[in-house]
């Protein structure tokens, strides 16, 4: 799916937004807050968008997904980064090797999230952190009302005109109504062994920032 809707994907996410997620991504970017020396896994990278900024730090930072498709545009239009094809599910990395993971709207695509986040865990360093932007459930009732109606009405349109795969944001819309919200997905963390999980909202809890400690 992801293969399909990848060489328009930027364009309909930031078009779906409403400009938004550019926020969201700066927010990601100031949780991981990347340093020279540190070493970054950016998970579900897709084509890179989100992995530039921790590049641009100083850090060293690894784009990974597991659709060749987003990694081959990635590529072309991110030749400096080194992208890899992964599996959330079983990491091609040592335990402990990075100081931060991060994922944004991409754990909510994996289909063990449990098993996702333990095998994150696994894999970041004693100390390290892992940062997880991902869509959430809207704190105010009637933003939350408003917001359920534009995801079963505005996004199929907006899809139909931008992406190169309309049907698949069918599946987004499904995976974002059923996805936990924030106290939740907190849980979820500390069941896999995350300490001191917590999260922010943005844009009244549309999306959540969430974060733990290894």
């Amino acid at each position: 799916m992801f293969d399909q809707v990848a060489p328009r994907y930027d364009l309909t996410n930031d078009l779906l937004s409403l400009g938004i997620d550019r926020r969201w991504r700066s927010e990601t970017v100031a949780a991981v807050d990347p340093k020279p020396g540190q070493v970054i896994l950016d998970l579900a990278a897709g084509t890179g968008t989100s992995t530039h900024p921790f590049a641009a730090s100083g850090a060293t930072v690894i784009p990974a997904d597991i659709s060749e498709g987003m990694l081959a545009v990635g590529k072309k239009r991110q030749p400096d980064l080194s992208f890899v094809n992964a599996d959330a599910l079983a990491l091609p990395f040592a335990d402990a090797t990075f100081d931060t993971v991060t994922i944004s709207f991409g754990l909510r695509n994996v289909e063990n999230v449990p098993a996702a986040l333990a095998e994150m865990y696994r894999v970041t360093k004693p100390g390290g952190r892992i940062v997880i932007c991902e869509f959430s459930t809207p704190t105010w009732k009637p933003l939350r009302h408003f917001y359920r109606r534009y995801l079963t009405r505005g996004f199929p349109l907006v899809a139909v005109f931008t992406s190169t795969n309309p049907v698949a944001y069918d599946y987004l819309v499904e995976s974002i109504l059923a996805w936990p919200d924030q106290r939740n997905l907190a849980a979820e963390l500390a069941k896999a062994g995350w300490q001191r999980a917590g999260w922010k909202n943005l844009s009244g809890g549309i999306v959540a920032l969430h974060r733990a400690h290894r």
